[in-house]
């Protein structure tokens, strides 16, 4: 598996927001990230949006 093509500064941003070291955030698979990201947004989005139901 070939690591996330993402730039430096994205993946020390994501690690920061998931709490995850960047050497495992650069290997993880991509469809856990997205899944992570998504649980991510809907702690993050207000309880009204439509969006997010």
């Amino acid at each position: 598996m070939r690591p996330l093509q993402i730039s430096p500064e994205t993946a020390v941003k994501l690690s920061e927001k998931l709490g995850v070291p960047i050497e495992q955030l650069m290997h993880m698979p991509q469809h856990i990230l997205m899944q992570k990201l998504r649980e991510l947004a809907k702690e993050n989005s207000p309880k009204g949006d439509p969006k997010s139901e």
